[in-house]
C-alpha cells in the first residue's frame, strides 16, 4: 500500500512471471494495489488472461448505490491513484465518489486484531468523519483485500443505512464468466488442488493465515523471485 508505485510495479511483475513459470491458464491479481498499480503492464506481458479486482469492486459498488454516492477506503497506493473513482464512475457514470486511505488497517489485519476495542477505536477515527462529510452516502466499498476480515465490526459501526461491498464476489465471477467464454474451465468432477507458496519467510506467512483463517493450510512453498531492481518497466 505506502510503497512507491514502480517499487509495487517490479514487486508485481516478479511475482507474476513466477506464476507464469507454474504454467497457470488465469491470473487473478488479488491486491487492490497492485491492480491499480500494475494490471495494464502485466497484461501486456502475460500470455494468459489477467483479471484485477477494482473493476470488479467497482461494478458491486454500482450496483449497491442508490444515491450515488459511494466511499472507498483502501491503501494510500490505491487511493493515490484514482483506480476507484475511474472505474466506479465508468460503471455509473453520475457516481460520486470518496476516498480515504487508512493505513493502520493492514498491519492492524496481519497482527490478528480483527475485533474487539482496538479494532473498533481505529475503525470508527477512519469511518465516522468519512461518512459524516458525505451524508448521502449509502455504499462502503473494501478496497483492499485485507479489509473484508473486518467487515463485521466495519457493519456495526456504518449500520443498516450503508451497504458494504467488496470485490470477493464479483471477482469470481468475472473468473468464471472469462474461463466458460474461453472454454478452459475445469471440468466439476475434478478435485481441485491447492498449492499456496510466499515470497517472504514461510513460518512467518503460516503463523499469520492460520490467525487469521484458522485453517489448516497445504505445505506452504518459498517462492523465489528475483529482486525488484531487476524487473524493467519498460
Amino acid at each position: 500500500g505506502p510503497r512507491p508505485a514502480d517499487e509495487v510495479r517490479r514487486f508485481t511483475l516478479e511475482a507474476v512471471d513466477w506464476l507464469l513459470d507454474q504454467d497457470v491458464k488465469l491470473l487473478v491479481l488479488a491486491c487492490n494495489t497492485a491492480t491499480a498499480r500494475a494490471l495494464d503492464i502485466v497484461r501486456a506481458r502475460s500470455a494468459v488472461p489477467v483479471i484485477g479486482v477494482v473493476r470488479p469492486g467497482a461494478v458491486a459498488a454500482a450496483a449497491a448505490t442508490r444515491s450515488a454516492q459511494v466511499a472507498v477506503i483502501a491503501t494510500a497506493g490505491t487511493v493515490e491513484s484514482d483506480a476507484y473513482p475511474d472505474a466506479i464512475v465508468d460503471a455509473a457514470p453520475r457516481t460520486n465518489v470518496a476516498q480515504l486511505a487508512c493505513p493502520e488497517l493492514v498491519p492492524m489485519v496481519e497482527a490478528g486484531i480483527l475485533e474487539g476495542r482496538r479494532a473498533e477505536s481505529v475503525l470508527r477515527a477512519y469511518l465516522e468523519p468519512l461518512l459524516a462529510a458525505g451524508p448521502r452516502i449509502d455504499t462502503l466499498l473494501l478496497g483492499c483485500t485485507h479489509y473484508p476480515l473486518l467487515r463485521p465490526v466495519i457493519e456495526s459501526i456504518v449500520g443498516d443505512r450503508v451497504a458494504v461491498v467488496d470485490s470477493a464476489l464479483t471477482t469470481s465471477l468475472a473468473v468464471e464468466d472469462l474461463l466458460d467464454a474461453l472454454g478452459c474451465r475445469t471440468d466439476p468432477g475434478v478435485a481441485a488442488r491447492h498449492r499456496v507458496a510466499t515470497t517472504g519467510d514461510v513460518r512467518a506467512f503460516v503463523s499469520v493465515a492460520s490467525r487469521l483463517f484458522g485453517a489448516q493450510l497445504p505445505d506452504v512453498e518459498a517462492a523465489r523471485i528475483g529482486r525488484a531492481s531487476s524487473v524493467p518497466l519498460d
